[in-house]
């Protein structure tokens, strides 16, 4: 496994991690990407696997990075306090690695859910503060308005989603921002290998002797400050992932 700097924090996150939205394979798979140097995995509670990553990290929550997220409608500054006490219970766990405001939300002041935001990282219940599917001048609004550095920014990356390449990518490479880049594999290898009808990712894969997914996958981490975290509900696609 290869391993990259979180932000500017100087702890090593792998290149590849768990992600597990829609994640139904219990505590194996989990299990076994960890056991292999994955051993980022994000959730969020929106998600509803927060319990589900809670018990694969339980005896061994010292070897794992834990990122979740807090939904917007939970944006408000005491929500914001309610989400994270639900999601530490959820995850058995007395911190999180990396707490994430999991989409932007015009309804409620950036000001108010980052102070929340800060407070949490002054009483230890979180390390690092993200967020996911920012824009630019979202997350500059949002780094305007905490104490704290913001050290990554979830967002859709793939072979056939490349809308960051021009202008997030390069701000957030530029200001030490890692990408955590969901949906590395689009929605599935076969809708994936569809989208890009030219046989390109079949001939590299014949070429390389890799799968079409790990070309897919290390197409996504070969950008400088970018790690990806497929799902895989499988002992088998994790191996391979």
């Amino acid at each position: 496994m290869e391993y990259i700097e979180l932000g500017d924090t100087g702890v090593e996150i792998p290149r590849i991690g768990l992600g597990t939205w829609a994640y139904r394979g219990g505590i194996e798979p989990l299990r076994k990407g960890i056991a292999l140097g994955a051993n980022l995995i994000d959730t969020a509670e929106a998600y509803g696997t927060e319990g589900a990553v809670g018990k694969a990290v339980r005896d061994i929550r010292d070897e794992v990075f834990l990122a979740t997220k807090v939904s917007p409608s939970h944006f408000k500054h005491d929500d914001v306090l309610k989400a994270a006490d639900g999601s530490l219970k959820e995850l058995g766990t007395d911190h999180i690695d990396l707490y994430q405001l999991h989409w932007p939300s015009p309804a409620i002041p950036i000001g108010e859910t980052m102070g929340a935001m800060d407070r949490l990282v002054e009483e230890g219940k979180v390390r690092y503060i993200g967020v996911s599917n920012f824009s630019v001048t979202q997350l500059q609004e949002a780094q305007d308005a905490t104490a704290n550095r913001i050290v990554a920014n979830q967002v859709s990356y793939s072979l056939v989603d490349r809308d960051i390449e021009s202008d997030l990518l390069p701000y957030c490479q530029a200001t030490d921002v890692t990408i955590i880049a969901y949906s590395p594999l689009a929605s599935g290898i076969t809708k994936l290998r569809a989208s890009l009808a030219d046989g390109r990712l079949e001939g590299v894969a014949e070429s390389t002797g890799w799968t079409e997914a790990q070309v897919a996958l290390n197409w996504s981490i070969s950008r400088e400050n970018v790690m990806a975290i497929p799902k895989s509900d499988s002992i088998e696609r994790t191996e391979e992932n």
